[in-house]
């Protein structure tokens, strides 16, 4: 699938552009803020070729793509009316989360944009310091002068970034954000803080403080900032606004950044590096091992947002960060162990995602790891937190440190150049190596391949047709439902009527009794009991959904039959439902009948009769 038809895709299975409030993206993922989450069809993106998983957390709808992000972003943007998306709208449906999913979509979508940056010029300064220290370059020649400013302007104008993208967030002037971070890294100021001579503004001391490389001033004046605008754009008439907004914005943040906001963040700064380092002397192999164990349960949460303003913060103070090393053997653990399936698995599918993956996840890109194979099997994931846990605790006890930020993988290897270097390496090791051991040793359930059949022993569902050069194999579904056929794209729901979510068919309900169609287990029952999912035993995954849009009825009028994990045959009943007060309550009953894996099969054919009774014949998957 190109990238044009993914973005496509997503975008209708989101529920429309009209039920988006903004959309952004970080390393692997799209990261959706959805005006209704449950118009997106979360099951039917996962199983979308392109599409590694979806998760949802922090009040964000994340759909993880992998390296390609980037790519299908920009034709997302090239597709749709969300250019200036990234700044969200006035509806933002974080509103419900709590304090702890504010604070990460607001981390996140703060430092998410210069990760990118940030990473690359971190891994340039580290290279440079590498270089510098073998004698290969004077540190007094041009050539270092533009090299090192290439490295450091990123991290010495870093309030500038991040005012361009605490502005977005905080839906605030750009321009005037960067004009609050350009005058905390005036000259001047600089200047004025290695002086000796005590400075005021109207009588009230200033406490100068260096904010070049800091992080919670800005996005401290930045809020603040956004409140400003908004009082005095409400206040102020819209024929000289555009003049008087700004300028009372700057007149009042500015100085109340430099006597409040600015010494207040670079207290908080040093406090979290403080009590980080506090917290990392009492024990270097202890934080190292927890730190290595479950940084990757933190990256599936979305939490792992909230320990980069400590990094940077740590650098910025301290000069250095312990965090960063031990991370990278976290990260090492997972391309281990995804390499580690690669080796032992049968399964050519799952063995070409975990090759593709293993080199992602060597280079600090592990979403793709994670989502697509080790969490999967779960046994890997877990193999990978306990070699994760002993590199870290290798690394936390060498004392290793980061000089610069960078994204935690052997690329970063250049910026842990210089105490506990040597360690660093060793925990990397052994965290790669003993992950594919565990993996490779105690093993995991591998799965079979899709396109094989399950079962070799003739049923009534499955019949085998010979032929002198091959065996094809088809599987017959019956029907679930008495009434009308029409084909799948007559329904009025665009996600079913375009195939989005797997070749089927429509019927009319004339009874509201629901029987299976195959022998198999239920592996999905909704709540409002408006849709089934079930597994043949001969691998077609089907989705039967009562209706359009009747999610709404909150299970009123439906009468589940059956549970989720229940063994059914052919003809048992799933669910009864009141086909004449559905649609007395204005909702369209077509029932689509689906095989939402469609992708895994040659074709899925249907009958070409106008009407069934339930239990004649109705679709045939060519397996």
């Amino acid at each position: 699938m190109s990238n044009k038809e993914l973005s496509k895709q997503i975008i209708t299975l989101v529920g429309g552009e009209s039920n988006v409030n903004s959309v952004f993206h970080c390393a692997t993922r799209l990261r959706f803020k959805l005006k209704d989450s449950s118009k997106a069809n979360k099951e039917a993106l996962q199983k979308t070729p392109g599409v590694i998983t979806v998760v949802e957390n922090s009040g964000q709808f994340q759909v993880v793509i992998g390296n390609n992000v980037g790519q299908v972003f920009e034709q997302i943007m090239k597709e749709t009316n969300l250019q200036d998306a990234e700044q969200g709208s006035k509806e933002d449906s974080s509103s419900d989360a709590g304090f702890l999913g504010k604070a990460v979509d607001i981390i996140s979508s703060i430092f998410s944009p210069i990760l990118g940056a940030l990473a690359g010029a971190g891994v340039l300064k580290g290279l440079l310091a590498l270089i510098l220290s073998l004698g290969w370059i004077n540190g007094a020649s041009g050539t270092y002068l533009i090299l090192n400013a290439a490295s450091d302007s990123v991290f010495y104008f870093l309030p500038v970034f991040l005012a361009i993208t605490a502005a977005r967030k905080f839906k605030a002037n750009q321009f005037v954000s960067v004009a609050i971070a350009g005058a905390l890294i005036y000259p001047a100021v600089i200047t004025a803080v290695g002086g000796t001579e005590p400075l005021s503004f109207l009588g009230i001391p200033i406490v100068l403080v260096n904010y070049s490389s800091s992080v919670i001033p800005i996005i401290l004046a930045v809020w603040v900032q956004s409140y400003v605008e908004k009082w005095f754009r409400s206040v102020i008439h819209e024929s000289v606004r555009n003049i008087l907004v700004p300028m009372f914005a700057l007149l009042i943040v500015i100085p109340l950044t430099f006597l409040a906001f600015g010494p207040v963040g670079s207290m908080i700064s040093n406090g979290l590096a403080s009590g980080y380092t506090w917290l990392y002397n009492l024990s270097p192999l202890v934080a190292g091992a927890i730190a290595g164990a479950f940084w990757q349960v933190f990256v599936i949460f979305g939490v792992h947002w909230g320990f980069v303003p400590i990094m940077l913060s740590n650098i910025s103070t301290l000069g250095y960060d312990t965090m960063l090393p031990i991370l990278s053997a976290a990260v090492m653990s997972q391309a281990g162990a995804v390499f580690g399936v690669f080796l032992k698995s049968r399964n050519t599918q799952l063995k070409a995602l975990a090759g593709s993956s293993t080199l992602a996840a060597v280079f600090g890109i592990t979403e793709p790891t994670i989502y697509g194979v080790t969490l999967k099997l779960k046994k890997p994931f877990i193999y990978a937190c306990i070699s994760g846990a002993i590199g870290g605790a290798i690394i936390g006890m060498g004392g290793a440190r980061a000089i610069s930020f960078s994204l935690p993988g052997l690329l970063a290897l250049p910026t842990y150049f210089g105490t506990g270097f040597s360690w660093v390496v060793v925990g990397l090791v052994v965290a790669f190596v003993l992950a594919i051991l565990l993996v490779y040793v105690l093993g995991f359930e591998d799965p079979a391949e899709t396109e094989t059949a399950s079962s070799t022993t003739a049923e009534t569902s499955v019949d085998r047709v010979a032929s002198t050069d091959s065996l094809i194999e088809k599987e017959v579904l019956v029907s679930p439902l008495a009434g009308a056929v029409s084909p799948l794209s007559e329904l009025p729901d665009e996600a079913f009527a375009s195939g989005a979510m797997g070749k089927g068919i429509v019927i009319e309900p004339s009874s509201g009794r629901l029987t299976s169609p195959v022998n198999g287990t239920v592996t999905t029952v909704f709540p409002t009991g408006h849709a089934i999912g079930i597994t043949s035993n001969e691998g077609a995954e089907l989705l039967i959904h009562v209706g359009v849009n009747t999610v709404k009825l909150k299970g009123k009028y439906f009468d589940k039959k059956v549970q989720e994990g229940d063994i059914v045959k052919q003809g048992d009943l799933l669910l009864e439902f009141d086909v004449e007060a559905i649609r007395a309550a204005g909702f369209v009953t077509a029932t689509p009948v689906i095989v939402t894996n469609s992708a895994d099969y040659l074709d899925v054919l249907s009958t070409k009769e106008p009407e069934v009774k339930s239990g004649d014949y109705l679709l045939t998957v060519m397996i």
